[in-house]
């Protein structure tokens, strides 16, 4: 059965994308802990991110890179905390997390309540 992911990918389940080519695709965290909460997945469907091969692995880097340059200038952000946890789906991915401080990267805390609007308008302001 496909990830949750693949069907976001494959437009089965509607998501707020934020990037997308040939290879990956990135989209809005639904449960952000900031404004801007990012995921970055390969549309290649692989449980583990150091299961993928080093071309994969190293290309999702950069794709990762460009997505937290559009973030860094577009959100109100100190940094960009890039977080692999990779227990909650069994499809490789990496959180971009606009951050002010190290509290911001909580997983412990409540996340965000946003609209579909105040998604969309995150969306609309990381791509400028």
């Amino acid at each position: 059965m496909a990830s949750i992911f693949t069907r976001i990918i494959d437009g089965e389940i509607p998501c707020y994308k934020v990037a997308e080519d040939e290879r990956y695709f990135a989209f809005l965290d639904i449960n952000p802990l900031t404004e801007g909460h990012t995921l970055v997945v390969p549309k290649q469907e692989t449980d583990y991110i150091f299961d993928l091969d080093d071309r994969t692995l190293a290309d999702m880097s950069i794709f990762a890179k460009r997505v937290a340059e559009r973030l860094k200038k577009n959100m109100d952000c100190t940094r960009v905390a890039v977080v692999v946890l990779g227990l909650e789906v069994p499809h490789a991915h990496i959180h971009l997390i606009p951050i002010k401080s190290e509290k911001d990267v909580d997983f412990s805390r409540e996340k965000l309540k946003l609209t579909p609007d105040e998604f969309q308008k995150i969306v609309d302001k990381i791509n400028g």
